[in-house]
């Protein structure tokens, strides 16, 4: 007895280090966030004034709140189905023994290894007024599009950028699936006629499932939480004209422009109930937590 004891002691001695850091920057913070919310919070006077759910109801009523709303879901709605079909086809190819594939893979993986921040100026350049991408199309077309300065643009390159930069990661994701399958069930397929689509859609697909649900899962917490690409496109503002205003630069706004940390924690509950909600509908489409056979 004193023997197992003394194992748990020396166990939890190792876990220590870990669990406290997740005590004091995990959930010290949400504890403290979730008590913020229900008091209008004066950060550089150091007042606070309880207020209820008042908060909630300022979210609501803003305009800001309702065009981070709107980009952020187009963001998430356009992407993760995107990023989510070229990652698995290219994992796919790969999978079927392409040539220098492994060249392939060196050279894809390349994006999501530099920093976001670097991405982004990249694509600044490309996009710009005066960038290689307008001026391509100007030459080819005869079209002059300015999409960091055109509302209805800015955000497509956003857009652009994360899929170019997260589809390299989810592709080794699929890949890694697509190895662990059985050639066993691909043999059986083929012995009772499936064609090659019908052994993806019935063998392929159903084996997959719970890879999808990770990487579908990953892509709309990241999708939902974008921030950095969005401040350094707009400068902090979410514009032109909102159009690049998402939850998270929002919440920044909130808390440091306008000094109002009560408003930002409640926008942050918000979007963590938001994509709880999401996630639980998408386990249940995808049914991820079923045997698939």
């Amino acid at each position: 007895m004193n023997s197992k004891r003394h194992q748990n002691l020396q166990g939890y001695s190792f876990m220590m280090p870990a669990l406290l850091a997740i005590l004091f920057f995990t959930i010290v913070p949400v504890v403290y966030a979730f008590f913020l919310m229900f008091f209008k919070v004066d950060m550089l006077a150091g007042t606070r004034n309880f207020i209820g759910l008042d908060n909630f109801g300022k979210i609501f009523e803003d305009p800001k709140f309702w065009a981070s709303f709107y980009n952020t879901f187009k963001y998430v709605l356009v992407v993760v189905p995107i990023q989510t079909i070229i990652a698995l086809a290219l994992a796919a190819l790969l999978n079927n023994k392409v040539k220098f594939s492994r060249g392939f893979l060196t050279v894809m993986f390349i994006p999501t290894l530099t920093s976001s921040s670097a991405m982004t100026l990249i694509f600044m350049w490309l996009f710009n007024n005066n960038g290689l991408v307008v001026n391509t199309i100007d030459d080819l077309f005869g079209i002059r599009l300015e999409f960091l300065t055109d509302p209805s643009l800015a955000l497509t390159v956003i857009m652009i950028m994360n899929i170019f930069s997260t589809v390299p990661h989810f592709m080794i994701v699929f890949l890694s699936g697509l190895q662990d399958i059985p050639d066993s069930l691909y043999e059986a397929a083929s012995l009772d006629g499936a064609s090659a689509f019908k052994q993806f859609r019935h063998v392929t697909v159903p084996q997959i499932m719970p890879i999808t649900f990770y990487v579908v899962t990953m892509g709309l917490v990241g999708c939902f939480q974008i921030f950095d690409q969005a401040f350094i496109i707009s400068n902090g503002t979410g514009g032109p004209q909102n159009s690049t205003l998402t939850f998270s630069l929002y919440i920044y706004q909130l808390a440091f422009n306008s000094n109002d940390m009560g408003r930002a924690t409640a926008l942050a509950f918000v979007l963590g109930a938001i994509i709880f909600t999401v996630t639980y509908i998408v386990n249940k489409l995808l049914k991820a937590d079923e045997v698939n056979g």
